[in-house]
């Protein structure tokens, strides 16, 4: 895979919207931090326009994104937020000029689209992580943020965290891989495209905000028989967030489902990757080989560099 370049001071950092409006005072947060650390911030032409939910027709924000694409001076493209919208978009991008001259995309949600499309298609790495929306108000410690800055200015990533007491473990001291994924509603939607998820010999990383347990059934169900997790390391589950039931319930919890859809390939499934729609989400290098360990369930997670 190949990594985009690290970031310096005083280097340009694009906020676009491939998906859901936005407004500027949502963005000040962001912005300040990122200003703090020495980055220039600019907005894509359309970023405050308004299509009904969207950010935007889908001419202008596909008109932004490529735009920032196509900037040598834009050094990172941040997406603004999630919701809808980036698929629309992805079959129209020339990413002749991203291929040559790589540089981070960042976002998550939504955001996956562009995640697999780049990582499937180019080798390139992005960076699954919160978008200016996310971002907590500047007076305020942000750990989600700082991880970002330290992904974009090449510095080292190391979680250690807690697998939740679901997660099967089983194997000897030492895990060792490539990570791709995120939303895993997105990742169903793309099954069968060209930006579907299709690497062997790696971490598949998911999670999901406000889904009905069965359709986290019918979702893994799909990925299953679309062979996704065979030749799979390991799955790495982050938050799987606000889940909903029917009046007669599924039976199930998500974990239990993620489970039993696993089960007879025989794999680690770790759950309570600090990722997702969870109030510290954070940064993932996305296409980047990690290396899992720890005792127990207390594990480390490293980015190698």
């Amino acid at each position: 895979m190949k990594t985009p370049p690290y970031l310096k001071l005083g280097d340009e950092v694009r906020i676009i919207s491939t998906a859901r409006k936005i407004s500027k005072k949502e963005l000040m947060p962001a912005i300040q931090r990122l200003e703090s650390w020495g980055l220039n911030v600019t907005f894509g032409e359309n970023l405050f326009a308004e299509d009904h939910q969207f950010a935007g027709t889908r001419a202008q924000r596909l008109a932004d994104l490529q735009a920032a694409i196509d900037d040598s001076a834009v050094k990172a493209i941040l997406c603004a937020r999630g919701g809808y919208g980036s698929v629309q978009l992805i079959d129209g991008v020339d990413f002749k000029n991203f291929q040559a001259n790589p540089k981070w995309l960042i976002g998550y949600s939504d955001v996956t689209v562009l995640h697999c499309h780049i990582n499937q298609n180019f080798n390139i790495e992005t960076l699954h992580a919160n978008m200016p929306i996310n971002f907590a108000p500047f007076k305020d410690s942000d750990s989600a943020a700082e991880s970002i800055r330290k992904a974009l200015f090449g510095e080292a990533l190391i979680y250690d965290f807690e697998a939740e007491e679901e997660s099967i473990l089983n194997f000897d001291n030492s895990l060792e891989a490539p990570v791709f994924g995120g939303n895993l509603s997105i990742l169903y939607s793309l099954s069968g495209s060209e930006s579907a998820l299709r690497q062997s010999g790696h971490f598949i990383f998911m999670e999901d905000l406000d889904e009905y347990l069965y359709h986290i059934d019918r979702m893994m169900m799909n990925l299953k028989r679309a062979s996704l997790f065979e030749g799979c390391k390991g799955i790495l589950v982050g938050g799987m967030t606000d889940m909903n039931d029917n009046t007669i319930p599924y039976g199930r919890t998500a974990k239990e489902i993620i489970l039993e859809n696993t089960a007879e390939i025989d794999i680690p499934v770790i759950f309570g990757l600090p990722a997702g729609h969870i109030k510290n989400n954070m940064a993932l290098i996305l296409g980047r080989k990690i290396s899992i360990n720890g005792e127990g369930r207390r594990l480390k997670l490293h980015f190698h560099g």
